[in-house]
């Protein structure tokens, strides 16, 4: 069982950075998968970026490659992501997911996570 609760969304400008949070509640933190998800206005909630539970291996979706970073910390029970260089398209509702371990690299199916955060609003201004 898992409690996630997302920060550090905001405003930037283009081009500008952010670094969002994902706070967990719970005893097994570090044997769940953990992913982030976006879900802009009108569009359907799409994979952005996913780490292992020993944060060995790392997903991310095209578009954010190069520009995103996913990383977790066990001893804190908290996930990150990383976002530079961002892009009006970048806005979004961004959420944090966790599930458990089994087929590990399956990272972006959506329906995969049991557990999910209630969203930050990233807004990125052109």
């Amino acid at each position: 069982q898992v409690q996630l609760v997302e920060s550090g969304g905001g405003s930037v400008q283009a081009g500008g950075s952010l670094r969002l949070s994902c706070a967990a509640s719970g005893r097994t933190f570090s044997s769940y998968v953990m992913g982030w998800f976006r879900q802009a206005p009108g569009k359907e909630r799409e994979f952005v970026a996913g780490i292992s539970a020993s944060g060995s291996t790392t997903s991310y979706t095209d578009p954010v490659k190069g520009r995103f970073t996913i990383s977790r910390d066990n001893a804190k029970n908290t996930v990150y992501l990383q976002m530079n260089s961002l892009k009006s398209e970048d806005t979004a509702v961004y959420y944090c997911a966790a599930r458990g371990s089994r087929d590990y690299y399956i990272m972006r199916t959506e329906n995969r996570y049991e557990y999910w955060g209630q969203g930050t609003q990233v807004t990125v201004s052109s």
